[in-house]
């Protein structure tokens, strides 16, 4: 089954085969977005900052805190973009439903899929397609990634200069990144489409992601060229 859900600025569709762990991942989503909220009321700097953001010392949500004390979701966040030196609200999408997917897993899940905006978390038990949208690309929802069974969590990110409101420096149509993190696939998408400028840029476009462990592979995707990095699952034609 295949459900969409909407909380505030966030809307997914979430994709299991059975009802209740559709309701866990909305839970989590819920809960996650509650903690990253309330640490943006004392930290306004983390939401708009384009940078690498620095956590010194002690902070204080609420009250007085350790480093290591930090929402998990915060966290998560603030590693994933580092890597990249770009702002933490490059990895919301994808660390929101690396948590949902998690959560449905724990429950017992063994088919989950949680897609937040093009950017998304799944372990399947069988072979599924994940399209890529590639804005007026000739490429754009003709192609998908052809997906084997895993047990381990799978990050599928797409970012885009072309496509949608989200800040890029970048004009790729779509740059896709696959990691076992989502989190860490959404900062890199963003890398990633921040380095595509135009056509002559692509090649070196990877070299912005292709020194960070964990990371499997990458595909950038500018007006009539598609390039490919890494260990990317099978191109298929959908249409």
């Amino acid at each position: 089954m295949k459900e969409s859900f909407r909380l505030k600025e966030t809307f997914v569709w979430i994709t299991a085969d059975e009802k209740r762990y559709v309701e866990i991942a909305k839970e989590e989503i819920t809960r996650r977005r509650r903690e990253l909220e309330r640490f943006v009321r004392w930290h306004p700097y983390f939401l708009v900052t384009l940078e690498r953001y620095q956590i010194k010392g002690e902070v204080e949500v609420g009250g007085t805190i350790e480093k290591d004390e930090l929402p998990e979701v915060v966290r998560r966040m603030i590693d994933a973009a580092g890597k990249f030196g770009i702002g933490p609200m490059s990895a919301v999408a994808g660390t929101l439903a690396e948590f949902a997917v998690e959560a449905m897993q724990d429950a017992g899940a063994t088919y989950a899929m949680v897609d937040n905006g093009g950017d998304i978390a799944l372990i399947t038990d069988r072979e599924v397609l994940v399209g890529i949208h590639a804005g007026e690309s000739q490429f754009s929802n003709k192609i998908a990634l052809r997906v084997k069974p895993s047990s381990s969590l799978i990050g599928i990110c797409t970012s885009s200069g072309t496509v949608g409101h989200s800040i890029s420096f970048g004009t790729a149509d779509a740059a896709t990144v696959i990691s076992t993190s989502a989190s860490l696939s959404d900062a890199a998408a963003t890398a990633l489409c921040n380095a595509v400028t135009d056509e002559q840029s692509i090649k070196e476009a990877f070299h912005a992601i292709n020194r960070v462990e964990s990371i499997e592979g990458a595909l950038a995707i500018y007006k009539d060229v598609l390039a490919t990095w890494g260990k990317v699952p099978e191109i298929v034609k959908t249409k």
